[in-house]
């Protein structure tokens, strides 16, 4: 039994793998799946609605956990017997009566234009600057940042091709103050690698997501800055594309989001635009 559900398990990872899901999902998904698996402890295939009923009580009462995260649990649990389903391991999954779980709705924070001024300032080092610039002009995922190649950039048209989830490529512009620091910034440069972020000193090596996360972080905390971390800046490009009239489809596919209601996550409306359109409009 054991032996089965861990080649399930594996299948569906490696189906996700070829997707194009990044390693941390991958062992999200794994992390999971193997407690799930462990605490039920019978065939997969066995495995019904009301068992998955029980762990979630179990896992609620076991841990300090809110209703988002039971929520993605759930939507893991979903993913991996949906999948069972579709290759004809099971006749029809079990998540299928398990409603999502909810959650209460909150506007996460953006980047306002003070604090972003703030990051530039608190910059020791051209490249520090230019992960900022791209990063709040193309909204493009810090996975993205690190694969960008030097040869992906097209200085003449502002622009740079990434590889979104499911390795899917699409084409994002950056602003001119960023052209300018982004030639200041290879300008330094004396290695021959082709990555366009590596490290300070010799090997020059590409740059890791952990490495950007921990500039980042670091830079917000020199400045007094709240929760800044790399996500914080695609949902803050969003918001000011939204903000200064840009077409929402514009926006998702600058993204690269497939649904529509993805994007609509990330832009959260200027509350003080919803205030000046009340009083055109109501008053």
């Amino acid at each position: 039994m054991q032996q089965e559900n861990n080649k399930f398990l594996n299948m569906f990872l490696a189906s996700k793998d070829i997707e194009g899901c990044s390693s941390r999902t991958l062992k999200y998904y794994q992390d999971i799946l193997s407690k799930f698996i462990e605490y039920i402890d019978k065939s997969i295939k066995d495995i019904t609605t009301d068992d998955i009923r029980i762990y979630f009580s179990f896992y609620k009462e076991n841990s300090t956990c809110n209703a988002v995260t039971m929520d993605n649990i759930r939507r893991v649990f979903s993913s991996f017997f949906a999948w069972l389903e579709d290759e004809d391991y099971i006749l029809k999954s079990p998540v299928r009566r398990i409603h999502r779980v909810k959650t209460a709705t909150v506007v996460k924070e953006t980047l306002t234009d003070e604090n972003i001024e703030k990051l530039r300032d608190g910059c020791l080092h051209i490249r520090e600057l230019v992960i900022i610039e791209l990063l709040i002009s193309t909204g493009i995922r810090i996975g993205e940042l690190v694969n960008l190649n030097i040869t992906d950039i097209d200085f003449e048209d502002r622009s740079c091709i990434v590889l979104g989830k499911g390795n899917k490529q699409r084409e994002v512009y950056f602003d001119a103050r960023t052209k300018i620091h982004l030639k200041q910034y290879l300008n330094t440069r004396t290695d021959n690698e082709e990555a366009l972020f590596v490290s300070k000193i010799k090997p020059y090596h590409r740059m890791t997501i952990s490495a950007i996360e921990s500039i980042i972080r670091n830079l917000g905390k020199n400045m007094n800055i709240k929760k800044v971390h790399p996500h914080k800046f695609r949902r803050t490009m969003a918001t000011m594309a939204i903000d200064k009239g840009m077409p929402i489809e514009q926006v998702q596919k600058l993204l690269g989001h497939t649904k529509i209601d993805t994007t609509m996550h990330y832009a959260m409306v200027n509350q003080a635009n919803v205030k000046f359109s009340h009083r055109k409009y109501m008053s």
